[in-house]
């Protein structure tokens, strides 16, 4: 960051740490104690797809390095890829790693810049969905629950960032807590 940056008030982006994700299973531990939610087995990683043969071959590759996980590829209405991932619910060390590979894979060929986010989907013992994102371009995660009809719950997303902010490092400005709408796995 250059002199005028600091001087009009700029600051450079939060470096992703992809490594981060790492901390999921144990905060998943805290999540369950707090609010009762245990992991689906489901995690996914949303990225916008390059034409080419380049990113054919390595989206070939990522499956390939996934190896016996269930996977699925779908695509929203904003045009973005969700490349959905499913582990045994008890499982979530190994689901963590996958997402974690499919993201270093992606940035290491040089499309960091096209990976938006991945999530790792929860549920409480009343059958609500909620999720545990990771913001790749913020380095930050957030909770998102969803609720029918296009809502959220707000009081479970509040009681999880309570739980996991000594765990994780949560996204303090709510204006980025994105809804995820029609998110494979929610």
């Amino acid at each position: 960051m250059g002199w005028l940056d600091a001087l009009l008030g700029r600051s450079k982006p939060a470096r992703p740490n992809l490594d981060a994700l790492f901390a999921l299973p144990s905060a998943a531990v805290t999540l369950q104690a707090a609010t009762g939610a245990t992991p689906t087995g489901l995690g996914s990683v949303c990225f916008r797809a390059a034409e080419g043969g380049a990113f054919a071959t390595l989206q070939q590759d990522i499956q390939a390095l996934l190896g016996d996980a269930e996977i699925e590829l779908s695509q929203d209405s904003y045009g973005y890829t969700w490349l959905v991932v499913r582990r045994p619910p008890d499982d979530l060390s190994t689901l963590v790693t996958d997402l974690h590979g499919v993201n270093s894979s992606l940035e290491g060929a040089g499309f960091g810049p096209s990976l938006l986010c991945s999530l790792v989907t929860f549920k409480d013992p009343s059958d609500r969905p909620l999720a545990i994102v990771y913001l790749y371009k913020q380095g930050t995660f957030y909770p998102f629950a969803p609720v029918a009809g296009q809502r959220r719950d707000n009081p479970l997303e509040l009681q999880a960032r309570g739980a996991l902010t000594g765990e994780l490092r949560i996204e303090p400005d709510l204006s980025r807590w994105f809804p995820l709408w029609g998110a494979p796995g929610l």
